[in-house]
């Protein structure tokens, strides 16, 4: 299944200020997000950040916002993005791939990703912009999401199907980025 820009939508889940300083790979965890966020956004693929119990978990990072282009967000309680009314209605009812980055891998990602597949949804999980506290937590996530049917990339891999064509300026912008 190839997948395309527009039937494609992207979840970024809490890269919280009191969090992502705790996860494994932090930095390069955030340079991948960055741009894939980055090349999203060249791509006018719609992003939804969310954000778990802000009040104690801060905000998502400066840098998040920065490249989204907005500092708007869902607050959420619930650890799947996709029990949060806010999150469901902004994903509306057409199914559609669903990119999720974020945090943690074991926690939020995973329960969005498999809640995502079961209402009908194509979750695909960009790999290298997930992490955990622990690496052995962000390896057993993605061996749980596999063996759910949810499909996997990374931020360069998915810029580029969503581009699907070299020598146009969308494609020259990303490949720039990814570099």
């Amino acid at each position: 299944m190839r997948i395309t820009t527009d039937q494609t939508k992207c979840l970024v889940i809490d890269y919280q200020e009191k969090i992502v300083p705790a996860m494994a790979d932090k930095e390069a965890l955030l340079e991948n997000a960055v741009k894939l966020i980055t090349g999203l956004k060249l791509l006018n693929i719609p992003l939804a950040i969310t954000g778990q119990y802000t009040k104690g978990l801060g905000l998502n990072l400066p840098e998040i916002f920065a490249a989204a282009g907005t500092e708007a967000y869902f607050d959420k309680l619930t650890f799947s993005a996709y029990e949060e009314p806010k999150v469901k209605e902004w994903l509306g009812e057409e199914p559609g791939c669903v990119l999720i980055c974020g945090i943690e891998a074991h926690v939020c990602v995973l329960q969005t990703a498999i809640d995502l597949k079961d209402a009908g949804f194509t979750p695909v999980l960009v790999a290298d912009c997930i992490s955990s506290r622990k690496k052995s937590d962000l390896e057993i996530a993605l061996l749980r999401a596999r063996q759910e049917g949810i499909l996997l990339t990374t931020s360069e891999a998915i810029l580029f199907e969503l581009t699907r064509q070299a020598g146009t300026d969308v494609f020259k912008k990303i490949s720039k980025l990814v570099k």
